[in-house]
C-alpha cells in the first residue's frame, strides 16, 4: 500500500489545535519552527548562551500560550513574534551580566582562522559586519535577520514586528542607507 504524503506542519498544527490537543500542537510548533527560530535568535543576540536562554523562554511562552493562538496570522509568524519578544527581553536583561562569556573553543577557532589568508580576510569582514550590526538597535537587527538572513516576505515580517508593511520597507531603506554610511566611515 502506498504511503500518503505527510501534511505540512502548519496544517498539522491547526488540526491539533482544532482537536484541542494543545500539548501536541505546541510540540509540533516547536519542532517545525524551532530550528529557524534558534537561527534568528543567534543572529540577533550574537551570543550562544543568550540565544539559548531566549530560545528556552520562547519555547516556554509558546507552550503556555498555544491555547491563546487566534489564527489571525500563520502559526510560524505567531511563533516568530514570540521569539522576537524573547530576544528583546533577553537583551534587556543583558545589563545584569558584567561581561561577555568566553565560549569554549573560541580561542582555538580564532587561531585556526589565522592559518589561511583567505580565512583571515573572511573573518575580518565578518567582524566588520558584526561591529556595524552592534551599532544597530535590536529591532533593526531583527529586521535585517528576518529580511536578509531568513528571506521572509514583508507581510510576514510586518506581522512579526507588529508594524505596517509600508513603514517597514521605508525603515529598511533608511537602515540600508545608514549601514552604507557606517561602512564608509
Amino acid at each position: 500500500m502506498e504511503k500518503l504524503p505527510e501534511k505540512p506542519p502548519e496544517e498539522r498544527i491547526l488540526e491539533l489545535l482544532a482537536q484541542g490537543d494543545l500539548r501536541a500542537a505546541a510540540t509540533e510548533t516547536i519542532r517545525a519552527h524551532g530550528p529557524q527560530t534558534l537561527t534568528i535568535l543567534r543572529a540577533v543576540l550574537r551570543d550562544e548562551a543568550d540565544a539559548r536562554d531566549a530560545f528556552s523562554q520562547f519555547a516556554e511562552n509558546l507552550w503556555k500560550g498555544i491555547g491563546a493562538f487566534r489564527g489571525e496570522s500563520s502559526v510560524k509568524t505567531w511563533a516568530l513574534r514570540l521569539a522576537r519578544n524573547a530576544a528583546l527581553n533577553q537583551r534587556d536583561e543583558a545589563w545584569k551580566r558584567k561581561g561577555r562569556r568566553f565560549a569554549t573553543g573560541e580561542a582555538s577557532a580564532i587561531a585556526e582562522d589565522l592559518v589561511t589568508k583567505s580565512v583571515v580576510r573572511v573573518e575580518r569582514q565578518r567582524q566588520a559586519l558584526d561591529r556595524l550590526r552592534e551599532q544597530l538597535t535590536a529591532e533593526e537587527q531583527l529586521l535585517l535577520v528576518l529580511r536578509i538572513d531568513q528571506s521572509l516576505p514583508w507581510n510576514e515580517i510586518a506581522e512579526v514586528v507588529g508594524e505596517e508593511t509600508n513603514t517597514l520597507t521605508k525603515r529598511f531603506e533608511r537602515l540600508k542607507e545608514r549601514l552604507a554610511r557606517l561602512a564608509r566611515d
